[in-house]
C-alpha cells in the first residue's frame, strides 16, 4: 500500500508532468504579462482596476483554460478516463460568465453620469486574451492585446476630432411653491447652444419643491456654452435655489 501511494506520488513529479507545468507555466507567465499590458493604460489614467487586476484576471483564465489541453496529465495520469471526457468549451463559457460579473461591478452610475464602461469592456477583453493564451494562441494573443491597447489609447484622440454633440447632466432644485415652466426652461437652454434630450427629463416633487433632472445636448461641439459661464447663467436664473450640473459622462 505505501508502495503503491509512494507510486502515485511520484507519478505527479514524472518528467511528462514537469514538461507539461513547464509548458502551462510559461503559458501563464505570458498571459501575465500580456495583461498588465492592458492594465497599464488604465491605472495610468487612475481607473479602478489595474495591472494587478487585469494581470490576475488574464492569468485566471488562462490557468483555467490551459489545463483543459492535458487532460492525460490530471490527477499524475491517474484521472484520464475522467478527463478525457471533458470540454474546454464548458470551462470557457464559465469564465466569460465569471468575469461579467467583475465587469459589472466595475460600472457606476451617479445621476446621469456613467462610468466604466470601458474598463468593464476591457476587463472582458482580458479574458479573452487569457484564453487565446491558454490554448495556444500566442500570436493572436499578443495582437489582441495591442489591438486592444491602441483602442483604448487611441480611439479617445479620434473620438474628440469628429463631429460631436457633448452632453451635460443637468439636476436643478427650485424654491418652494415655485412652479417651473418646460417651454422657458427650454428656450433657455437653446439660447445657450443646448437641446433638451429627448426623455431624459425626471421631476419629483418634495415638500412643496420641484427637482428636475434632464440631459442637455450642444448643438455642435464648440456651440454650446462653457459648464463654468452655464453654470453663473443659471445660478442667476429665477425660481432656481440649488443646481448640479457635470459631463454626463460614460
Amino acid at each position: 500500500m505505501n508502495a503503491l501511494s509512494f507510486e502515485m506520488l511520484s507519478d505527479y513529479w514524472s518528467s511528462g508532468s514537469l514538461q507539461v507545468n513547464v509548458v502551462i507555466f510559461m503559458n501563464l507567465l505570458g498571459a501575465l504579462i500580456l495583461g498588465c499590458l492592458v492594465g497599464y493604460e488604465r491605472a495610468y489614467h487612475g481607473r479602478a482596476a489595474g495591472m494587478r487586476t487585469y494581470g490576475l484576471v488574464c492569468m485566471a483564465a488562462c490557468a483555467l483554460t490551459v489545463i483543459a489541453g492535458y487532460p492525460g496529465s490530471w490527477y499524475g495520469g491517474h484521472g484520464v478516463a475522467s478527463a478525457m471526457g471533458s470540454d474546454p468549451t464548458r470551462i470557457i463559457q464559465g469564465i466569460v460568465t465569471g468575469i461579467g460579473f467583475l465587469g459589472a461591478g466595475m460600472i457606476m452610475k451617479e445621476g446621469l453620469s456613467i462610468s466604466g464602461l470601458t474598463t468593464a469592456a476591457s476587463i472582458w477583453a482580458s479574458s479573452a486574451i487569457g484564453v487565446m493564451v491558454g490554448v495556444g494562441f500566442y500570436g493572436a494573443a499578443i495582437l489582441l492585446t495591442i489591438l486592444s491597447a491602441l483602442c483604448m489609447l487611441g480611439l479617445s484622440r479620434v473620438e474628440s476630432r469628429l463631429p460631436q454633440r457633448p452632453a451635460i447632466g443637468i439636476t436643478l432644485r427650485f424654491n418652494r411653491n415655485f412652479t417651473p415652466d418646460e417651454g422657458e426652461l427650454r428656450a433657455f437652454l437653446l439660447s445657450h447652444g443646448f437641446d433638451m434630450a429627448m426623455g431624459s427629463i425626471s421631476i419629483s416633487f418634495s415638500r412643496g419643491a420641484a427637482e428636475w433632472r434632464f440631459v442637455a445636448i450642444a448643438h455642435c461641439r464648440r456651440c454650446g456654452t462653457p459648464m463654468i459661464s452655464l453654470a453663473t447663467h443659471l445660478g442667476s436664473h429665477a425660481g432656481i435655489k440649488s443646481f448640479n450640473i457635470a459631463h454626463a459622462r460614460n
